[in-house]
């Protein structure tokens, strides 16, 4: 995911959740920003100016006169500059990332600095990742980067200074990321890095994270050059929303899909397809090591290191459980103070835009949603059930994966990632796991089915139990597709759920679909009992108003150990404890979660009392994360490293609108 989408999960369960690659730290939000430039830098030199990019946060209208977009041509121009491999293979030389992993840590010891540092999208030690020998690699090497320049067609001038081509176009790029002091801190050493080892200058444009983030603007409207954010690992690599042909976000295709670089290699996009399409744990490896070394040799993304993370607590609180890919509020039920308190106010420098995971899938948002009910847990890169008696595997009998015979008409899932019907010339994946294209008669293809057994005593926050109904209602708004989610690909996968009871439903995929966390892939659950304040019932309200409902946005009914008491928007959000949850009521009466803009405020008191809890996001990776380090080894507060599954790196958007 990207940074604002959080580590892994569903937090009130979605079908989407395994193909939102997870973004860490940024509030989403779809105002337009007013763009201001400033110049910072001016020098009488023959290079141009200087300047960085400083977007306010001030809404204003669409300009009426901005020229359309012809749908059927967007994007498909390469970019003038970075359109040419060579440009990409080039800065990916001329950027030392030692040098701008110091800049961030420099408190940390260079063995553990080096561990931070990232040659493809996984990090080191993954059971995915392949071996440096099938990886283009791109260690800091400015004499490579300026002969690639030189090949390309950029010429740089006598003395030094910016490179230019022979139209006399400088090499000049925009870089946008978001508005955070660590972004900053590193984005400065980079540009210097670029400027003086090769002649590639970059605008710096520092935005919003609710304009980089947000549902129409920035990234998900690829308005960028170079972008750099967070991508958060998870359990499983995933993948395809990412780097599928097919995942490309597009006016025509109402922008669905991440895959905002517009990066389309037939080879690794079938290879994430099939490392996503298999149960076999050997197979899913040889397919995610043949995507690697096509990203490396490309270069459409650069990555620099993995974040260092940390979360601290006040000394005070019991069961305190920070972990790499999953948010502290997780166990928020087990928490205990042991100074006789019944309440902790937790600090997020950022507020969420929207409690409708669906479409806002910003870590503030799981976070809440954790605290209103979740279906399961994923700690140390694994899963653990909440209210599932069990996680349906094979193994265990919670699932089956059954043979079964296709022919000509028959809809089956193909190699592409789509739903199609068997016809001569279509591709997909036999019983035998293996590739073939159709030409007649009938095939052997597995077919994968899931039983998913809830607990019994579910509850919502009202008393009135969790039924089939609600499932029912959670399959039919999540699988809408004018929901607005950002992508439908594992709804489009299903070919029918048999809702079995008010605790137990059935998911059969169609022939061809072998996800391989089929077995957290549930389905989400609304209150269709719900009355709501217009008279309607939710469950009457068509898909495209949800997203609009304070019953939905700000103040969904929960399932979980907490209830959201009030919320002031801006200030605080205030929960308390759920009388009527399954497990009891937790020892933690009251969660007080207290939007402080700035991270060194937000340390700050934490340190003097005032704040009990700061999670990974809410610090960051800046020096902040040195004083709460330091303050904990001063016996002031409690503080755990962790081991980081956040990655920073550069996109580059590869065509031009």
């Amino acid at each position: 995911m990207n940074e604002q989408n959080l580590k892994h999960r569903a937090v009130v369960p979605l079908l989407l959740a395994f193909v939102l690659p997870i973004l860490a730290a940024c509030g989403g939000g779809t105002a337009q920003p007013e763009v201001v430039r400033e110049t910072v830098v001016v020098v009488e030199t023959a290079a141009p100016v200087r300047e960085t990019v400083v977007v306010r946060e001030t809404v204003v209208a669409e300009s009426p006169s901005e020229p359309a977009v012809p749908v059927d041509t967007a994007f498909t121009t390469p970019h003038p500059i970075i359109g040419d491999v060579r440009v990409r293979q080039a800065i990916a030389y001329c950027t030392n990332r030692p040098e701008l992993i110091q800049s961030v840590y420099g408190f940390l010891p260079p063995e553990e600095q080096a561990g931070l540092l990232m040659d493809t999208f996984l990090p080191q030690g993954h059971w995915a990742l392949p071996p440096q020998s099938q990886l283009t690699i791109y260690p800091f090497d400015a004499a490579r980067g300026n002969a690639l320049l030189d090949e390309a067609g950029w010429t740089a001038p006598a003395g030094g200074g910016v490179r230019s081509n022979a139209d006399g176009a400088p090499l000049v790029l925009e870089f946008t990321t978001t508005n955070a002091q660590f972004r900053i801190t590193w984005a400065t050493v980079l540009e210097n890095q670029l400027l003086n080892n090769c002649g590639i200058q970059i605008l710096r444009k520092h935005a919003p994270a609710s304009w980089w983030f947000g549902d129409t603007t920035g990234l998900a409207r690829r308005d960028f050059e170079l972008g750099a954010f967070a991508w958060v690992g998870q359990p499983d690599p995933g993948g395809v929303s990412l780097y599928a042909c097919n995942q490309i976000p597009l006016p025509s295709n109402g922008w669905e899909g991440q895959n905002s670089m517009g990066w389309c290699n037939e080879t690794a996009s079938r290879a994430i397809i099939a490392a996503n399409n298999t149960l076999n744990r050997e197979e899913r490896i040889r397919q995610y090591h043949i995507v690697q070394e096509e990203f490396t040799k490309d270069m459409v993304s650069l990555p620099l290191f993995n974040r260092l993370e940390a979360a601290a607590a006040t000394s005070n609180l019991e069961n305190f459980r920070p972990d790499p890919t999953e948010y502290v509020t997780a166990n928020a039920f087990d928490w205990r103070l042991t100074d006789g308190g019944d309440s902790v106010v937790m600090g997020f420098t950022q507020e969420p835009a929207s409690l409708w995971a669906l479409v806002e899938s910003a870590a503030v948002t799981v976070m809440v949603g954790e605290l209103l009910g979740q279906t399961f847990t994923s700690y140390s890169y694994d899963y653990q059930p909440v209210i599932l008696k069990q996680l349906p595997l094979v193994d265990n009998g919670g699932a089956t994966n059954t043979e079964v015979q296709v022919s000509a008409g028959d809809v089956v899932w193909t190699t592409d990632g789509e739903a199609q019907p068997l016809a001569p010339g279509v591709e997909f994946t036999n019983a035998a796991g293996e590739v073939v294209v159709y030409e007649s008669g009938s095939v052997a293809v597995n077919q994968l089915a899931v039983t998913f057994e809830y607990v019994d005593g579910l509850k919502w926050q009202d008393g009135e139990p969790v039924k089939q109904a609600d499932f029912e209602l959670g399959y039919r708004i999540d699988c809408d597709p004018t929901s607005g989610a950002t992508t439908y690909t594992l709804c489009n996968s299903i070919a029918n759920v048999d809702f079995a009871s008010d605790t137990e439903y059935t998911i059969t995929y169609l022939p061809g679909v072998q996800w391989p966390e089929y077995y957290v892939q549930s389905l989400g659950l609304y209150p269709s009992h719900l009355v709501l304040s217009d008279g309607r019932n939710l469950r009457d309200v068509p898909a495209t108003e949800w997203a609009t409902l304070p019953e939905i946005a700000e103040s969904p009914l929960s399932f979980g150990p907490y209830v959201i008491s009030s919320w002031e928007k801006g200030q605080r959000m205030v929960l308390t404890a759920n009388p009527n949850y399954f497990r009891g009521e937790p020892a933690v009466k009251e969660i007080t979660i207290q939007f402080i803009a700035d991270t060194q405020q937000a340390v700050s008191q934490l340190l003097t009392g005032d704040v009990d809890i700061l999670d990974p996001t809410t610090l960051g990776a800046g020096a902040e994360v040195e004083t709460v380090l330091n303050a904990a080894a001063e016996g002031r507060i409690q503080a755990d490293i962790i081991a980081s599954p956040t990655w920073e790196h550069v996109d580059f958007n590869i065509f031009v609108r």
